[in-house]
């Protein structure tokens, strides 16, 4: 069996929902989780045993990790991946950096994102090169020259992808870091 690291510690869980890990892992297992899909097994805990959303997506994806159903960064559309960095530089110039082609190309070279929707300066999505994968970009202001970039690249086919992606990624957003605090 898969080594089980909880992502949410057992008083949190207990807090939120009367049961810790140990006695959730029994309860789904009991139910017979293991040959259900993500999506049953998260409806059923929300539906038939009350568990708010949140947490009954959280002990599906606990469950699942714990009975070897799933990696970490495994999703059911493929493999995801996150990169951050806070940078000093005002959240416009940041949000900027992606949005413009001409600053984009520098930290981001030979490297395609199509446009899917922007809420200027705190979030962008982009469909990557062919579409077949999406970057997910969230802009957080931590002062006026001072903010912090999210990004997740999903549906990634594999892990062995997910991992270049995942080195790729911070070292574009560590180049991204050193263009914008240099000029």
């Amino acid at each position: 069996m898969t080594v089980f690291e909880p992502t949410l510690s057992d008083e949190k869980l207990v807090a939120a929902t009367g049961r810790n890990w140990e006695e959730w892992l029994t309860f789904l297992d009991e139910a017979g989780a293991v040959k259900r899909t993500h999506t049953e097994i998260a409806r059923w805990l929300t539906d038939e045993q009350g568990v708010p959303g949140w947490w009954a997506q959280s002990i599906t994806v606990g469950y699942e990790r714990a009975r070897g159903l799933r990696e970490p960064g495994q999703r059911q559309d493929g493999w995801s991946v996150t990169a951050s960095k806070t940078i000093e530089v005002p959240i416009e110039r940041l949000f900027e950096a992606f949005e413009k082609e001409s600053v984009r190309e520098q930290w981001l070279p030979d490297t395609e994102l199509r446009l899917r929707t922007a809420t200027a300066p705190t979030s962008a999505r982009y469909d990557w090169a062919d579409g077949s994968t999406r970057v997910l970009v969230g802009f957080e202001s931590l002062g006026p020259s001072k903010s912090k970039i999210a990004l997740e690249h999903e549906k990634l086919p594999d892990r062995e992808i997910a991992d270049r992606m995942k080195v790729w990624w911070r070292e574009r957003v560590a180049d991204l870091k050193e263009l914008l605090e240099a000029s």
